[in-house]
C-alpha cells in the first residue's frame, strides 16, 4: 500500500505542475530549456563516462564482495579508526561528484556496511579529490584550498560518527535483520584476484571520468576571441564563463554559443588535458582487463548475478538522477549567481547557511564547482560563504538527495543533509572570521 500511495504522490504531483506551470512566462520558459540542457549535457557528458561504471562496480561490491569482509573492514563493530580512515580518504582515488558515488555507497551499504563508515565515504567521495584541491589552491587561493582539504576529511569522519550515534539503534536493528551468511572457509577464489578485478573497475571509471578544467581560448568566427572556462557542452551549444572581459560582457558572465559560431576552442596545455585526451585508451585498457577477468575467473552464474545486481541499482538511482538533474537546471536558472551573490555579500549566520543550503541542492559536476564559485566571489561574494559553497556543494545534490532516500530512507536522508549544511555553515563562519 506505500508503495501505491508514493505512485500516486508522483503522478498527483507531475499533474499539478503541468496544469498550473504558468509557460507563457519568459522566465519559466527559459528555465524550462536550461533545464533540458543541463539534462542533455548530463546524459552526453557524465552518464556513459561515470554513473554506469559506477553502476557495474555496484553490482560487483554487492556480489563478489563477501558480507563477512565488509562487516570487518566497515561493519559496526570494525575497528573505527581503520574504518573511517579509510573512507574518509575514499575521495582522493574515486574523484566522482555526489551522484556517481552513490552506486558504490548503495552496494557497500547493502552488505552489511555501518551507516557511520559509509555515511563517510559517502560524504569524503564527491568533497575529496587532489585534482579539485590542487586547483581550488591555484585558482581560488591556497588557504582555500587547504581549508578545502582539512575541511572535508574532517567533516566526513564527524559527519559518519554522528550519523552512527544518532541511529545506533536503528542501525543495529538493521545489521541483525540481515541474513548471516556462513564462513567462506575455502574460497573458490584468492582474495587478490576479487581486488585486481574491482580494481580494474575503478580504474576505468577514473580514466573514463578524468577532469578536463575547462580553461580554453575560444576564437569566434567573425575575428574575436576571449579567455574561459568550458561549463558545459550540449550536442549544438557550448557554455562557457569568461576569464575576461570580451564583447560588453563582463568577467565571471557565462556565454552560450552556437557550435557553428565557434571557430576553434584552444586548450590548455597541461599534463591533466593530456590525460584527459588519452583518458578512452587508458580506461580501454583498464576494460579489457576486467573482460579478460570475467571470461577467465567468473562463472557463468557468477556473471548472470553480477549484470542482475547492476540492473537493479540502474533501476533504482538512474530515474532519481534524470528527474533531479533536471528540476537541479530549472531552479538553477530562475536562480542566477547575481541573486545568489547579494545573499552571501558577508561572513554572517544567515550568508553562510544559505551558501550551504544551495550547495547542498545545486548540482555541480566535478571542478564546475571552482568556476562557479570564482565568478560569485567576482560578484561580491564573501569568503567565508564561498568555503561553506566549497564544502557542501560537491557532497549532496538535489539528484543524490532522492536517490539516498530510497536507500536508506527519507530520516537518514534528512538528517545527513541537514549535517552537511551544518558542517558547511559553520566552517564558513570560522574561515571567514580567521583568513579575511
Amino acid at each position: 500500500m506505500n508503495k501505491e500511495l508514493k505512485f500516486a504522490a508522483w503522478l498527483t504531483g507531475i499533474f499539478v505542475v503541468a496544469y498550473f506551470l504558468p509557460l507563457s512566462n519568459a522566465a519559466v520558459s527559459g528555465a524550462i530549456l536550461e533545464a533540458f540542457k543541463l539534462l542533455q549535457w548530463y546524459v552526453r557528458n557524465h552518464t556513459l563516462a561515470c554513473v554506469v561504471p559506477a553502476m557495474f562496480i555496484a553490482g560487483a561490491i554487492s556480489t563478489f564482495l563477501s558480507q563477512q569482509a565488509v562487516l570487518r573492514h566497515l561493519g559496526p563493530q570494525a575497528n573505527k579508526v581503520k574504518a573511517y580512515g579509510v573512507a574518509s580518504v575514499a575521495g582522493t582515488i574515486l574523484a566522482v561528484c555526489s551522484c556517481s558515488v552513490l552506486p558504490m555507497f548503495a552496494g557497500i551499504y547493502k552488505l552489511g556496511a555501518g551507516l557511520g563508515p559509509a555515511a563517510a565515504f559517502l560524504y569524503s567521495g564527491p568533497a575529496i579529490n587532489v585534482l579539485a584541491i590542487f586547483l581550488t589552491a591555484r585558482v581560488l587561493g591556497f588557504s582555500v584550498g587547504v581549508g578545502r582539504a582539512v575541511g572535508a576529511v574532517a567533516f566526513s569522519i564527524l559527519i559518519g560518527l554522528l550519523m552512527a550515534l544518532i541511529f545506533r539503534r536503528e542501525e543495529q536493528d538493521r545489521i541483525n535483520a540481515q541474513p548471516q551468511m556462513p564462513p567462506d572457509d575455502a574460497p573458490h577464489r584468492p582474495l587478490w584476484k576479487n581486488s585486481v578485478f574491482l580494481g580494474c573497475m575503478v580504474g576505468f571509471l577514473i580514466f573514463s571520468d578524468w577532469f578536463n578544467p575547462g580553461n580554453v581560448v575560444v576564437r569566434t568566427n567573425d575575428g574575436g576571441q576571449f579567455a574561459a572556462v568550458t561549463l558545459q557542452e550540449m550536442k549544438d551549444e557550448v557554455m562557457f564563463q569568461l576569464q575576461q572581459d570580451w564583447n560588453g560582457r563582463p568577467s565571471g558572465e557565462k556565454v552560450t554559443l552556437p557550435k557553428k559560431e565557434i571557430a576553434q576552442i584552444e586548450e590548455a596545455k597541461t599534463w591533466v588535458m593530456s590525460v584527459y585526451h588519452a583518458r578512452w585508451y587508458l580506461a580501454g585498457a583498464m576494460g579489457l582487463a576486467v573482460l579478460w577477468m570475467a571470461w577467465r575467473w567468473l562463472t557463468r552464474d557468477e556473471i548472470t548475478a553480477w549484470m542482475d545486481s547492476t540492473w537493479d541499482f540502474a533501476k533504482m538511482i538512474v530515474p532519481l538522477l534524470f528527474g533531479g538533474v533536471f528540476v537541479t537546471g530549472f531552479i538553477g536558472a530562475l536562480l542566477p549567481e547575481k541573486v545568489v551573490a547579494g545573499l552571501v555579500g558577508d561572513n554572517s549566520l544567515l550568508s553562510n547557511l544559505v551558501a550551504s543550503v544551495i550547495g547542498a541542492f545545486w548540482y555541480f559536476a566535478t571542478l564546475t564547482e571552482i568556476p562557479i564559485c570564482e565568478a560569485l566571489r567576482k560578484l561580491g561574494m564573501h569568503d567565508g560563504p564561498l568555503m561553506a559553497l566549497l564544502l557542501a556543494g560537491p557532497a549532496l545534490s538535489l539528484p543524490s538527495m532522492l536517490v539516498l532516500r530510497s536507500i536508506m530512507g527519507l530520516k537518514k536522508t534528512v538528517v545527513f543533509t541537514l549535517l552537511v549544511i551544518a558542517m558547511g555553515t559553520m566552517s564558513g563562519m570560522a574561515y571567514g572570521t580567521f583568513f579575511k
